[in-house]
């Protein structure tokens, strides 16, 4: 169909060692030529980031298509921190290819928290209520001239449509692993279900790495790499692949979702889950990894009705 974006090739992702980003930090800022500079554990795949110090991290995308967020994070995220209820990335400097690197860079003050995981939240329905204000606040931001769904944030906010492909390559792959009546029964009531046309602010990647916590409760959302306005749906996935039931339950009615909205974010969930499924299930390295999707897919089932 005409109207189904096109994802285009996987990015050809580009490596970044140490020495490059202190030569790219010495070059254009002398101030912070003298802080240490080491790589942050787990620190992502779009982009490559680093310790600066102990205040600030350097953010490097990984490769041309993540590069073209970051223009978009430098106008965006300073007007939508002001409106928000917790903690956001925000950008001190800019860079500029160099040092045999070739793409834009930024520099950001360092939050602290450690990823969010079920073992880790203290009162799950307090996180979820809180998330759910965060991304109520969110939306309510004015979305005039915000960014519009595109390969810079890979489509988030536009048609699920776009990811049928990768939805049926999966079922090919995983064959009896899955029960693919059921996915194609969820993925159908998904497309089906119609948005509103209202855009709305979205962050476009609510997931466990990006959600920090302090003492067991949230405390500030990161990466903003996929944000824009569109169909805010997209962030509404977390709530399977993270929230116990009782949270995902508290979650929707602080949202106020209805029942359209709610089907494309399981529709969401259910393609990012597959996705891991696909990618997990033949490694044995993989294999908790694997074992956690499938414990998703079984939430996402449980509300298949």
């Amino acid at each position: 169909m005409s109207d189904i974006p096109d994802l285009g090739p996987l990015p050809q992702r580009i490596a970044v060692d140490t020495e490059q980003v202190r030569a790219l930090v010495a070059g254009q800022f002398p101030q912070w030529a003298g802080l240490p500079v080491e790589p942050v554990a787990n620190g992502g795949c779009d982009n490559w980031t680093f310790h600066l110090g102990s205040e600030h991290l350097v953010r490097l995308p990984s490769a041309a298509e993540y590069a073209l967020a970051v223009d978009k994070e430098h106008r965006w995220l300073p007007a939508l921190a002001d409106a928000l209820p917790l903690p956001i990335p925000a950008p001190v400097a800019k860079g500029e290819a160099g040092a045999g690197y070739p793409y834009p860079w930024s520099i950001y003050r360092w939050l602290d928290g450690e990823p969010a995981s079920v073992d880790r939240i203290t009162d799950p329905v307090r996180f979820a209520l809180d998330l759910a204000e965060f991304l109520a606040a969110l939306q309510s931001v004015d979305a005039a001239d915000g960014p519009q769904p595109g390969i810079h944030n890979w489509f988030r906010g536009a048609t699920l449509r776009t990811y049928q492909e990768q939805v049926d390559a999966a079922l090919a792959e995983l064959g009896g692993h899955v029960d693919a009546e059921l996915v194609r029964e969820i993925w159908a009531s998904a497309l089906a279900a119609r948005w509103d046309g209202v855009d709305r602010w979205f962050h476009g990647d609510i997931a466990q790495g990006n959600l920090l916590l302090a003492d067991g409760q949230l405390a500030a959302v990161i990466d903003f790499g996929t944000c824009g306005v569109g169909d805010p749906a997209c962030d509404l996935a977390i709530a399977w692949t993270l929230l116990t039931a009782h949270g995902r339950r508290a979650f929707r009615e602080r949202l106020s979702v209805d029942d359209a909205t709610w089907a494309r974010g399981r529709g969401w969930a259910l393609w990012k889950t597959l996705a891991t499924c696909r990618y997990t299930f033949e490694d044995p390295e993989d294999a908790d990894d694997f074992a956690n999707a499938r414990r998703v897919l079984g939430e996402i089932f449980s509300e298949a009705g």
